[in-house]
C-alpha cells in the first residue's frame, strides 16, 4: 500500500477507534451549507461527520474488525462517529434526514453488531442519556420516599390520636 494511502486508513481508522458506534450515510447532491448544517447538528450531539471513499473506509472498518458493509458502500459515502451517546446522535442524524430528503442512511454499526435503517431508527427513539440517567435516579429514590411517606403518615396519626 501507498504511503499516502496508508496515512489516510490511519486516520479513518483512528476515527473509527474513538466511537462505540459508527452511522455510514449517502451525501450524494448534499450542498456545503447542507454539508456545515449537519456537521453543526452532530457537534451538538458530541460527533463528527467525515467523507471518506469506500474502498479506504473498508480497509479501516477490516482492520476495525467492523462487519462487512460493502454491499451499502456504493456511491459516495460519509461516516458519523464521536462519543458514546448513539441514540443521541441516531436522533439528530434521523432529524436532520427528514428535513432533507435527498440525505439517506445507509446502515451502522452499535454494541458489537450491524445496523439496519430499521434498529438505526429505534435507537433513535430511546432517550438520551441524561434522561435514562434521571430516570434510573428517579426510581433509586421512589422506595426511600414512599418509606418517608409511610413513616410520616404513622407519626401524623398517632401527634393526631393524642
Amino acid at each position: 500500500m501507498r504511503t499516502e494511502k496508508k496515512y489516510i486508513v490511519d486516520e479513518v481508522r483512528t476515527h473509527l477507534e474513538k466511537s462505540d458506534f459508527v452511522f455510514l450515510t449517502d451525501f450524494q447532491r448534499v450542498t456545503v451549507a447542507e454539508t456545515a448544517d449537519i456537521r453543526k447538528a452532530l457537534r451538538d450531539a458530541g460527533a463528527e461527520y467525515h467523507v471518506v471513499k469506500n474502498s479506504i473506509f473498508q480497509v479501516a472498518a477490516k482492520e476495525r474488525k467492523l462487519p462487512d458493509f460493502s454491499d451499502v458502500l456504493t456511491g459516495q459515502t460519509a461516516i458519523v462517529v464521536g462519543g458514546k451517546n448513539a441514540p443521541g446522535v441516531a436522533k439528530a442524524l434521523e432529524k436532520f434526514f427528514k428535513d432533507k430528503e435527498k440525505l439517506k442512511l445507509k446502515a451502522g454499526y452499535f454494541d458489537g453488531k450491524r445496523l439496519s435503517l430499521d434498529e438505526i431508527s429505534a435507537l433513535a427513539k430511546l432517550p438520551s442519556l441524561e434522561a435514562l440517567r434521571s430516570q434510573l435516579l428517579g426510581m433509586f429514590k421512589a422506595p426511600s420516599q414512599q418509606i418517608a411517606a409511610v413513616i410520616a403518615a404513622k407519626v401524623k396519626k398517632e401527634e393526631t390520636a393524642a
